[in-house]
């Protein structure tokens, strides 16, 4: 079996990593490169870096960031925030990154996720989902940083991404984001069971229960988790040697 991968997130604004609770109440944490450099010592498996407004001020993510981001780290390395086009991604990749997160763009332009496929493999696209429960008991998918309700199902939508080409799926709890609380367990069977591709949990987590509750009740391929790592409550390492006193399997 594949080993679970722990990944820290660095949710960028204004040059600077920023964190908040159900995406509202942003203040800034600190420096990216120094949390990038900071998370690849301490073992994490990836890195994922959003440039969290780029989308909602309709301009192109800091590739400048994104470049020194890459040359402190040496493990994967994901990017998203405001990438639209094929060219996006290229510059991306060029940039450092090795995969490329799309949330906003595909949702309005899903042939982005087949084309980019095509170019730059499956491997490297990820579909950055953020999420929420709907008075109908299901789940709607929201654009713009969580901004714009697109009146489009989670399920309905993660089907169809993985048909277009994405090669993995972040799947970002709203409800959840920034409590705390743990991650949303029902939200996450519920796209692991109607894709076959590597879903990664995110939202949600606060303690060191809550990464094992996610690999125990869920098929999720990796935890992904920002407030908890960046405040110093946990470290990856500390979340790696419990999860294998747990019996999950995690790298070294």
């Amino acid at each position: 079996m594949l080993a679970k991968r722990i990944i820290p997130c660095l949710d960028v604004r204004d040059g600077k990593v920023v964190k908040g609770v159900n995406f509202e109440g942003i203040k800034d944490v600190g420096d990216p490169v120094e949390y990038a450099k900071k998370y690849n010592l301490q073992g994490a498996d990836e890195l994922v870096f959003y440039d969290i407004t780029a989308s909602h001020e309709g301009r192109k993510y800091m590739i400048d960031l994104v470049k020194q981001v890459a040359e402190n780290i040496f493990i994967p390395f994901c990017v998203g925030g405001g990438i639209s086009t094929v060219l996006d991604f290229k510059n991306t990749l060029r940039a450092g990154a090795d995969k490329v997160s799309i949330n906003s763009s595909a949702v309005k332009n899903p042939e982005l996720i087949t084309q980019a496929a095509k170019i730059f493999g499956n491997q490297c696209i990820v579909l950055g989902v953020d999420a929420k429960r709907n008075k109908e008991g299901g789940y709607s998918v929201f654009a713009n940083g969580g901004r714009q309700d697109m009146s489009l199902d989670l399920i309905a939508w993660v089907k169809e991404a993985e048909k277009l080409g994405a090669g993995e799926i972040c799947l970002n709890s709203m409800d959840a984001d920034g409590t705390k609380n743990g991650f949303d367990i029902d939200m996450i069977n519920d796209v692991c069971k109607n894709v076959s591709i590597p879903v990664i949990a995110s939202g949600g987590c606060g303690k060191l229960e809550d990464f094992y509750e996610v690999f125990e009740k869920t098929n999720a391929s990796a935890a992904l988790a920002a407030s908890v790592f960046h405040f110093g409550e946990l470290t990856v390492r500390q979340v790696k040697e419990y999860l294998n006193k747990k019996g999950i399997n995690v790298r070294a």
